[in-house]
């Protein structure tokens, strides 16, 4: 069991993929990687614990080959179990001043900010990394998110954290969270839920280069 996280930091700016639990895991994952993809989220709600350790493993490597960060999502253990570069945390997940002392000062830690400026407010202090705001446009991945508005996006540069959009978001709509100063798009269902992942990853690459 690794002692830290990874080492891959997190970028400026990119496509961040959150995995679905769909078929042919890594394959899909290595399309969305290779198309340019700068980092990835594991997501799996599931009890199946043997399952997502393999599961978690195999993207660990995968992230490392692409040197793309690899993010655990609501497991302080699972990241350490298989040396992820850090963990995203729900309001109701680990504390993030736990997570940091449990991963080291090295780890990219984010935190789920909803549409609230005084939950980012709170996780800033306490060290995130980088601050998740939505759902701005409706999602079949959390139907029942909250609403945020893009004006938050454009007060949380207060914080000087990199700021994440997400929740319904498409290579179409993406523009308009980028413009109000999103730095990370998290997408799902509009690359995994695509035929031809890596296609449909490779649409991002124009609205950041």
């Amino acid at each position: 069991m690794s002692a830290t996280a990874g080492t891959t930091s997190l970028g400026a700016r990119g496509l961040y993929l959150i995995t679905d639990g769909r078929a042919d895991l890594l394959a899909r994952v290595e399309a969305g990687l290779r198309a340019g993809a700068g980092a990835l989220q594991y997501r799996d709600k599931s009890t199946d614990a043997q399952r997502r350790l393999d599961e978690a493993q195999a993207l660990a490597a995968l992230c490392r080959q692409y040197q793309v960060a690899f993010i655990i999502n609501d497991d302080v253990d699972l990241a350490l179990a298989v040396g992820a570069d850090g963990v995203h945390l729900g309001i109701h997940d680990s504390n993030i001043a736990d997570a940091r002392e449990r991963l080291g000062p090295a780890a990219i830690i984010g935190a789920s900010c909803y549409n609230s400026l005084v939950i980012a407010q709170r996780a800033a202090d306490y060290g995130a990394d980088y601050l998740a705001f939505g759902a701005f446009f409706p999602s079949s991945t959390k139907p029942d998110a909250v609403v945020a508005d893009t004006a938050l996006l454009r007060k949380a540069k207060v914080f000087h954290r990199r700021l994440v959009a997400i929740g319904g978001i498409t290579a179409e709509n993406a523009s308009s969270v980028l413009a109000a100063g999103a730095d990370w798009l998290a997408v799902c269902d509009d690359v995994f839920g695509k035929d031809q992942v890596g296609a449909a990853a490779a649409r991002y690459r124009d609205l950041f280069w």
